[in-house]
């Protein structure tokens, strides 16, 4: 199903921390299958800030088991400092309100499975536990014999988002979830738990407290240093990449792909700037557009067109731009969350993409 926006009224509001908040959107039962969601996924705000059009995404944080029953999404939102998006939900999204929200996407997920045993891992950093929310509640209401292990570091304990929820939920699944808190600047008895997540203290649970190799599927998602560090952890301790999934929302810090761009980058093509044909499908329609090969990209020029089409972040990393090449070639800058299954399908960032052979056709509407 197509990615797009739906106005959907606003109905809780939950202060997580002083500067942070949960928000609760009513889906009518017409749109309850569009907006079906996958634990670890999120969805896109639109609204209008000092008369720009604005997006940001967020993740859900409810279990998919409590959206099936009450038709509420929850997504949790923390101040960022000079976030214009971020500092605008906080102090104007409530109850009576209603703003635009893309339907669900991301690959930050997992296939649960009733029949299935598996051990868990998820190391989180402020606002990213909110996936881990969903995911952890989801994966044990319906794995009821699986173990999920959360390692969580925030400031202090007054910064711990959705701190209830998780103990409820350790309280919920007792002896099937564990959870440790690891605070920079309050002090706890045990040493481990003190600190900041970098590698080495990541390192040390993995040595005294975790036993990789019995973990079957890590989730990360937190500050980019963080995530970084625990990656880079569990890689030392012969963890095989296809186990780690990491959810990023802003561009890396270090400007380097997770995976090869899917044709040579731009920097190397030596021939003049020409125009191409690019014939651009979305729901079901097709609109053809020339622009050149350099410069600005697919996803930009469809837009300036007056075509509207999915985007969120514009920087290789949230996914939603994701369209298929049918015909012709196309080269990307950037692409730091598509699978090698998908770049071999033929999908592409279109945030990233230029035309590269004379005529392109790209199609929004092809799923896996």
């Amino acid at each position: 199903m197509a990615l797009s926006f739906h106005t959907l009224p606003i109905t809780e509001r939950r202060e997580e921390t002083a500067d942070s908040v949960s928000i609760g959107f009513s889906v009518p039962p017409e749109l309850r299958a569009a907006y079906q969601f996958s634990a670890g996924q999120f969805v896109t705000l639109r609204t209008r800030i000092d008369d720009q059009e604005q997006r940001r995404s967020y993740s859900i944080c409810s279990a998919e088991q409590d959206y099936a029953e009450s038709g509420v999404l929850r997504v949790g939102i923390k101040r960022v400092n000079g976030g214009l998006f971020s500092n605008w939900a906080n102090d104007h999204l409530k109850p009576g309100q209603s703003i635009d929200v893309m339907t669900p996407d991301g690959r930050f997920t997992t296939a649960s499975e009733a029949t299935r045993s598996r051990s868990y891992l998820g190391f989180a950093g402020g606002s990213g536990i909110t996936p881990m929310l969903s995911l952890i509640h989801s994966v044990l209401g319906t794995e009821t014999t699986s173990r999920f292990t959360l390692i969580y570091g925030n400031r202090n304990a007054r910064s711990i988002m959705f701190l209830e929820a998780l103990e409820d939920l350790k309280n919920r699944y007792l002896g099937r979830m564990r959870l440790y808190h690891v605070l920079a600047e309050d002090h706890q008895e045990i040493e481990l738990f003190n600190g900041m997540l970098d590698q080495a203290k990541c390192a040390a649970f993995l040595d005294q407290l975790v036993q990789p190799d019995r973990v079957d599927e890590v989730f990360i998602c937190g500050p980019e240093p963080m995530m970084n560090a625990a990656e880079a952890a569990l890689i030392d301790t012969g963890m095989p990449i296809s186990k780690i999934r990491i959810e990023r929302f802003g561009s890396p810090v270090q400007s380097r792909p997770i995976l090869p761009p899917a044709s040579p980058n731009p920097a190397e093509v030596t021939s003049p700037t020409k125009l191409r044909n690019v014939v651009i499908v979305a729901d079901g329609k097709s609109r053809q557009l020339q622009l050149p090969d350099i410069g600005i990209s697919v996803l930009d020029a469809g837009l300036a067109a007056g075509i509207d089409l999915p985007y969120a972040c514009k920087g290789g990393v949230c996914c939603t731009c994701r369209a298929r090449v049918l015909e012709g070639e196309v080269v990307m800058d950037k692409n730091y969350t598509l699978e090698p299954n998908e770049v071999a399908q033929g999908f592409v960032l279109t945030c990233q993409c230029h035309p590269r052979s004379d005529r392109v056709v790209l199609s929004y509407d092809e799923r896996l």
